[in-house]
């Protein structure tokens, strides 16, 4: 009997988006026979990707920038072959190219201005090598930016950001996973309804879990702006950060802020809240493992991110979480989460409660990973888990071997995780959940789980909490609600 059997396929000057090529990743993988499906554009830093994955065949070593490459790990020839055809027939399905009511859709920049020439915003999403030079581009005609590409080097976005400076626009990334706009959800947002506080984020799901919560307390968003993730680091210099309060501070329909971040340097932190200080608005600020800062008056200092929504609401308690009752068990906390940052907030919260934790979501003062350590929280959206995958938020497969491993490990006495809606997400992220619970026979575990969305969401958050209910799941208001929970039904055998 043969093992499994990769092969590649490439195609030549075929440019799909890299969020069209992770869906068609996830139907191909479904086909019978086939254990790993990726379609990557062939990047150097993607082939080394694919490589590292074990999915990179001699046939694809030559692939380059301005080719996509389908990698196939099929359990058996036959099968590998078989989808191979099929992922072609996918790729090559008609793409409409026109919209719904009929009219063409343009395919180029200028084209597309011309259409459209009041439009303020381009969403840029092309390979980290390309994405300055079109960002360039759409800043010189005078359009704000929302990059949702990564691997962009980091002296190009030192450029692209002061070039948007010195043109009074806004370049949101590079890594920039979800913004609201006026009402309008980009990236990974939810559709949270319109209100009086502004977000500023350096963090994708730190954004969505804190405008869902403002959203279901009773407020609203005025602008959510992305900023990248390495925005506040000392060579960027917190530029969008700033450009971000500015505009936010100038809009007469914004009267809160809220910052969110892991911690900048202190040089960085420094200019931030000097500029804070500036302004007449309320300003919350949760940088996460940071301690409690010297702030202007107008500011307040949140640890968590449901602090942080609770604060922007006027200090609206968001509810305790405790509403059903889990005896206390012996054993260890095991953490699986889609969102990074929310998997940052619950290691903070765990650390705070003094108990041991390891985490690859790493903020300033945790442990690395390690078996020593009491509890592990891992982010499942990290490069060593999504290699050739699609992220856990689209494709909630990509949990489903570290969950089956918590739920049969007799160490582990809760598995905590989060369930992420919003546009671009999995349609039924909560049924996928619930289905492969249904497939275990017995679970012993507590399973605690929060859910990051609103009912205006495609996956519609009420319906999401009552399919994980009927299978077994607590579910708690918030993501730092399940940490807390999660910490003390442990908290008597650890303590």
């Amino acid at each position: 009997m043969t093992g499994p059997i990769v092969r590649n396929q490439v195609r030549s000057g075929l440019y799909l988006d890299s969020v069209a090529l992770m869906r068609f990743s996830c139907e191909v993988e479904a086909a019978a026979g086939v254990i790993t499906a990726s379609m990557m554009i062939g990047t150097p830093s993607n082939k080394a990707l694919l490589k590292d994955a074990g999915l990179l065949a001699d046939e694809a070593v030559g692939a380059g920038p301005n080719d996509l490459i389908i990698a196939i790990r099929g359990e058996t020839a036959e099968a590998t072959d078989n989808a191979l055809l099929f992922a072609g027939e996918t790729i090559d399905r008609p793409r409409r190219s026109a919209g719904e009511d009929g009219e063409w859709t343009p395919r180029a920049l200028d084209s597309a201005i011309a259409m459209l020439p009041d439009a303020n915003l381009a969403i840029i999403s092309v390979p980290g090598a390309f994405a300055a030079r079109e960002a360039h581009r759409v800043l010189r005609r005078g359009l704000n930016v929302m990059m949702f590409s990564d691997n962009v080097p980091l002296e190009q976005e030192c450029a692209l950001k002061a070039e948007a400076g010195e043109l009074g626009l806004l370049m949101m990334g590079p890594d920039c996973g979800s913004a609201i706009i006026g009402g309008a959800p980009l990236g990974f947002a939810n559709a949270v309804s319109r209100g009086d506080i502004g977000i500023v984020a350096a963090s994708g799901t730190g954004l969505q879990e804190v405008s869902t919560l403002i959203a279901r307390n009773g407020g609203g968003v005025s602008h959510a702006i992305g900023v990248g993730g390495r925005d506040l680091s000392r060579p960027v210099g917190g530029a969008t950060t700033l450009a971000a309060i500015d505009a936010l501070d100038a809009d007469p329909g914004t009267a809160r802020i809220v910052l969110i971040s892991k911690p900048p340097s202190r040089e960085i932190a420094e200019r931030i809240f000097d500029r804070v200080a500036n302004s007449g608005k309320h300003f919350t600020v949760c940088f996460f493992g940071m301690e409690a800062p010297d702030l202007p008056g107008n500011a307040t200092f949140t640890p968590t991110l449901r602090a942080a929504a609770e604060d922007a609401l006027g200090g609206v308690p968001l509810g305790t979480g405790f509403d059903v009752l889990i005896p206390r068990r012996e054993g260890h906390v095991r953490g699986l989460f889609a969102g990074g940052t929310l998997c940052a907030e619950a290691q903070a919260i765990f650390l705070a409660s003094g108990v041991g934790v390891a985490s690859n979501a790493a903020i300033p003062g945790a442990s690395s990973l390690g078996e020593e350590d009491i509890h592990h929280l891992l982010d499942l959206g990290a490069d060593e888990y999504t290699l050739g995958r699609p992220h856990p938020m689209i494709d909630p497969t990509v949990r489903h071997d570290p969950i089956r491993e918590a739920l049969a490990d007799p160490e582990v006495a809760v598995l905590l995780i989060d369930i992420v809606l919003g546009y671009g997400a999995h349609e039924n992220p909560a049924g996928d959940i619930a289905d492969l619970l249904a497939q275990i026979s017995a679970i012993r575990p507590a399973i605690v789980a929060s859910v990051c969305g609103v009912e205006e969401d495609p996956q519609v958050y009420s319906q999401q909490v009552t399919i994980l209910e009927q299978a077994g799941v607590t579910v708690t208001p918030s993501n730092a609600h399940a940490a807390e929970r999660a910490v003390a039904i442990v908290a008597k055998s650890n303590a």
